[in-house]
């Protein structure tokens, strides 16, 4: 078994953006003083824009298209008050890359607020900051990754589909979870054209951007802490492109984010973003799952390899320890929350048996985040001590998965969204139906081991029919393009799945999203313990405690959640005595001495 198999192709250069754009450049350039045009409707300069808000901070990028010789290079960002525009804030535009980036602390957040950019008081870009949805009891995500700029697989088609759909749906968050852009030497100009086809769905909705492999200029990306690959496939580990490329790229599509965790760059002084975002009572952890990431070639021997399982190196970093920390640190933070979920470029887990084209089978791909196995396992073991689901993409494979670590399903569920145009086909086809599948489920569903031996649960995949690649196929159908919703009911805690094809109307009657969704579970499904051992039932005078159990002894923390109702039996792996934080800032106090039992009928109550 050859440890290093080629690596996918990287894809064509995306052709130069719009005639839109191109018109847009060419009338700046030649309008000189010519009238102004009509307030609050010219975009000019400016090409979108993206915000957060974070426990009341503002946080907005301004992008713009390039700035012509002799214009400013600055902007400002306006809010209306009582029917009049009010600067509240000037930037520098940075280049290169051409943002300008405002940060607004004290926002109240309790209301909605018009905002506009403003640029040489004659180009405007209009907005709104909508008011925190936590009174709402469901909080709606949409999600997309990976927009191909190939022509024969939809990369060039209008958004229109999903622009519209939006405009309909009104999510209360907006996650691009990476491959906005495909072109592997230009950034910018194929970032302002993943603008100029979602910006209407973006200006008036918090937006969560990250980049991943494509945006930075490569086809795989194993970052290893910031250090200089040597060549464009990165199996030695780090970035090929210059620090400065890397440095626009997070700018661009980061600066918005809420300030990361720990800032401190990593090597060659490549900054970082990791770091998390509440809103709607929903608690979201973004990480960089490439960033740490070892390169496959610096930790393995290069040996041939009888079993995928002689790969995991226990060394091997897949979040590293940074990443770890801030999600142990994440776990029991749980202001303003009352569910949680994980963002990532990917999904921990290979689920891929066919790729490029129907006749290839594929065993592994150090690319995907079952590998190293060590590194998945630490980080799922982590993620699931909050009872958090994960969102991703980056697989151009729709699916719903539930992890297992020491046993199938005793980890949380992923969904990996699909591609919104498909670049690079895979199939999940294994040759043995999956154990334990629900009834009338499909035969690919069910319980496996993935290419790397890690515990998968399948519960939904949404394969392509297109088998081989075919030119004049449906780019879009038939690659299976589309996009996840993930609703949060926070009076059920419950999650719901949604994986919708491209092209159709979701509120059509009729409509469906593909076979095997919509996908719902409980909260606390992203935490089960099969085989373990049961503590009292603490029963709380108030509803909504968040109860944090911790090893008495260690200290360490085996679980945290905010119950629903007024009680809860916490479950933990090993026999001993735990202890029970309960409460959170002045009203933290502590309950010692829980006995762990195979069957636990003893109540405490807790005042």
């Amino acid at each position: 078994m050859n440890p290093f198999p080629p690596s996918a192709p990287t894809g064509k250069s995306r052709l130069l953006r719009t005639v839109n754009l191109l018109l847009v450049g060419l009338l700046l350039v030649s309008s000189g003083s010519a009238a102004q045009p009509e307030e609050n409707t010219s975009r000019g300069r400016i090409c979108f824009a993206l915000y957060t808000v974070h426990e009341n901070t503002l946080k907005l990028t301004a992008q713009f298209y390039p700035i012509q010789n002799y214009e400013p290079f600055s902007a400002s960002l306006q809010l209306l008050e009582d029917g009049a525009w009010r600067t509240v804030q000037d930037a520098r535009i940075t280049y290169p890359g051409y943002t300008a980036h405002f940060r607004i602390e004290d926002w109240d957040d309790t209301r909605e607020k018009s905002y506009r950019v403003a640029y040489a008081e004659r180009d405007y870009y209009t907005g709104t900051v909508r008011k925190n949805p936590v009174n709402r009891e469901e909080i709606v995500v949409a999600a997309f990754s990976c927009w191909s700029n190939v022509i024969e697989h939809g990369g060039q088609l209008p958004m229109n589909d999903i622009v519209d759909n939006m405009e309909r749906l009104q999510p209360d968050l907006l996650f691009f979870a990476g491959d906005q852009v495909y072109d592997h030497s230009n950034h910018l100009d194929n970032w302002l054209a993943f603008g100029e086809a979602f910006g209407d769905i973006i200006r008036n909705t918090p937006t969560i951007t990250i980049p991943d492999d494509h945006d930075i200029g490569q086809g795989n990306l194993w970052g290893d802490g910031g250090r200089r690959s040597e060549d464009r496939n990165g199996q030695s580990g780090g970035y090929y492109m210059p620090v400065e490329y890397i440095r626009e790229v997070e700018r661009a599509q980061t600066s918005h984010l809420p300030d990361p965790y720990d800032p401190t760059p990593v090597e060659r002084g490549i900054g970082v973003y990791y770091t998390s975002l509440t809103w709607g009572g929903i608690s979201f952890a973004i990480v960089e799952d490439r960033k740490f990431k070892s390169g496959p070639q610096r930790v393995l021997t290069g040996k041939p390899y009888r079993d995928t399982r002689e790969m995991d190196v226990p060394e091997a970093q897949l979040l590293g320890r940074r990443q770890l920390d801030f999600l142990e640190h994440w776990t029991t933070d749980w202001k303003d929350a009352e569910m949680k979920a994980v963002l990532s470029a990917t999904i921990f887990a290979n689920l891929t048996t066919h790729t490029p084209t129907l006749e290839n089978r594929t065993a592994f791909s150090y690319d995907s985040n079952g590998w190293p196995q060590s590194g998945r396992n630490r980080a799922l073991s982590v993620i699931r001590k909050s009872f958090a689901c994960m969102i991703a993409g980056d697989q151009h494979l729709g699916s719903v998965i539930r992890h297992g670590i020491t046993d199938w399903n005793d980890a949380g569920y992923s969904f990996a969204v699909p591609a919104v145009a498909n670049f690079w086909m895979r199939w999940w086809l294994p040759d043995e139906p999956g154990r334990h599948r629900q009834p009338g489920a499909r035969e690919y569903t069910g319980e496996y081991e993935d290419g790397f031996h890690n515990k998968i649960t399948v519960h939904a995949v949404a394969n392509p029919s297109d088998t081989n690649n075919t030119v004049g196929e449906d780019p879009l159908h038939g690659r299976a393009a589309g996009y996840g919703v993930i609703r949060f009911s926070k009076a059920a805690r419950e999650i719901t799945y949604e994986c919708w094809p491209r092209a159709v109307d979701m509120f059509a009657p009729g409509s469906r999203p593909y076979p095997g969704w919509p996908v719902t579970f409980s909260q606390t499904d992203n935490f089960a313990i099969f085989a373990g051992y049961e503590l009292p039932t603490l029963q709380f005078t108030e509803p909504g405690e968040v109860e944090t159990i911790q090893d008495e002894h260690t200290g360490e923390v085996i679980s945290s959640l905010r119950i629903r109702g007024t009680s809860w039996q916490a479950r933990v792996p090993q026999p001993g005595t735990y202890r029970a934080a309960v409460g959170e800032g002045e009203t933290l106090r502590y309950v010692y001495g829980l006995r762990a039992e195979r069957e636990n009928t003893q109540t405490i109550t807790v005042r």
